[in-house]
């Protein structure tokens, strides 16, 4: 059987994957490094939202992966099948066995789309969307534009999701396209929640409310979207009463937008690299594996209790190259991650809240002279413009430029957002 070896191997090509190997590749060209990822394609999947809403189109967040990858890293366009990390070695689908002296484990998340019973048969018709997939995310925006009156749901799955403000970012730019049309008065629009408020840290989910109240959208917290009957243009929640008691309502719609619930992969989830959980168990600091210390992981499939964003991702890259070095040189590991993620909340069709926060909830704006509650402008130029030409041109391609984000700022702003 086929055996080959690298020094630094990287399980994934998405943004976690692509931007370690490139930053690792443009730090040292002489280190053998294998990037392990069967996808042609690389998706800028924070522009997805925006494709749903017609705000953006799927051709420009889309580019080959062989025009991103940096000449001289091994692309092996395979699937990783079972890792062997007490012999150094993950065995491909191919049965092609690769070995190592470094293991990066970044495969991103996949969606459970059949834990809600029907929703596979139905997605992508019926008015049933989700901008979560590349395949379907156009249909969202096919489906606004059809919208003319009726109910409009979007759905948010128990937490951890990739980019938990996505749901309902969904929803407040349907909502502001239905405004626009004059269609507000004639399209009710509700969210159903898993959890218990808008948004998981409570000094943003305070500011929601109002974006909710504005474009009346009726909240419904603690209802987790079981079944969808597409056909019949229904969906079942499941809820609980003040006792825990479960129960279930059905509700009808015209149109859905379904976050599904996600895991890591199950890949992941059998290897010995996984924690309870089914994550990639690392330290939280340093991104190194709790077991096997030559090998890290970063991204939205390790246990990490950070928000799962690209932005964390921009974060955790340096310190997952820096430690890998440290390790070649026999250096101490730095433990350097606080958490930091970043949530570019569009709040309508050109305002968006930039929600910045580490570990704990802590409020770290990369901006602390400007209160990042606040609708602004700026921010939408930034997520259409300036966020994608950041992750193409400078993330994607191993540039190392760090905005600090401010947490001695924190305490003003708790303080105030809790009045």
């Amino acid at each position: 059987m086929t055996t080959q070896h690298h020094t630094v191997l990287i399980i994934g090509g998405g943004a976690a994957g692509v931007t370690t190997a490139n930053t690792m590749q443009r730090q040292d060209p002489s280190i053998d490094i294998a990037l392990v990822e069967p996808s042609e394609q690389h998706y800028y999947q924070p522009a997805f939202t925006l494709i749903g809403a017609g705000a953006y189109t799927l051709k420009k967040a889309t580019k080959k992966q062989s025009d991103i990858i940096r000449q001289g890293i091994n692309w092996i366009k395979d699937y990783a099948e079972t890792f062997q990390p007490d012999e150094n070695q993950v065995t491909l689908r191919s049965g092609v066995k690769v070995t190592y002296d470094y293991l990066v484990v970044c495969p991103g998340l996949q969606l459970d789309i059949d834990k809600i019973d029907g929703l596979r048969e139905t997605l992508g018709k019926n008015g049933v969307c989700c901008n979560y997939s590349v395949d379907v995310v156009e249909y969202t925006w096919q489906t606004i534009q059809q919208m003319q009156s009726g109910t409009a749901l979007f759905t948010q799955p128990p937490m951890p999701i990739k980019c938990a403000g996505a749901p309902q970012k969904a929803m407040y730019l349907a909502a502001d396209n239905f405004r626009k049309k004059g269609l507000s008065d004639k399209i009710n629009v509700e969210f159903f929640n898993a959890g218990g408020a808008m948004f998981g840290v409570p000094f943003f989910a305070k500011a929601l409310d109002k974006v909710v109240e504005k474009y009346r959208i009726k909240t419904n917290f603690n209802y987790n979207l079981i079944a969808i009957n597409g056909k019949e243009k229904k969906a079942t929640f499941e809820g609980k009463n003040t006792d825990g008691e479960k129960f279930t309502i059905t509700r009808n719609f015209d149109m859905i937008h379904v976050t599904p619930p996600q895991s890591a992969p199950d890949f992941i989830k059998e290897s010995p690299l996984a924690n309870d959980g089914g994550w990639v168990d690392v330290n939280q600091y340093t991104l190194q594996h709790n077991e096997f210390a030559n090998i890290f992981g970063l991204g939205d499939a390790t246990s990490t209790p950070n928000a799962k964003t690209a932005a964390a991702i921009r974060k955790q890259v340096p310190i997952v190259v820096d430690n890998i070095f440290h390790l070649m040189n026999s250096h101490t590991l730095s433990e350097g991650y606080d958490g930091y993620g970043s949530c570019p909340l569009t709040t309508s069709l050109n305002t968006v809240m930039l929600a910045e926060f580490s570990y704990g909830g802590k409020v770290t704006p990369s901006f602390p002279f400007l209160d990042p509650r606040k609708n602004r402008s700026i921010w939408w130029l930034g997520k259409i413009i300036g966020f994608p030409w950041l992750y193409w041109q400078i993330m994607i391609k191993g540039y190392r430029i760090d905005l600090k984000h401010k947490a001695s700022y924190v305490k003003n702003l708790t303080k105030e957002g809790s009045k």
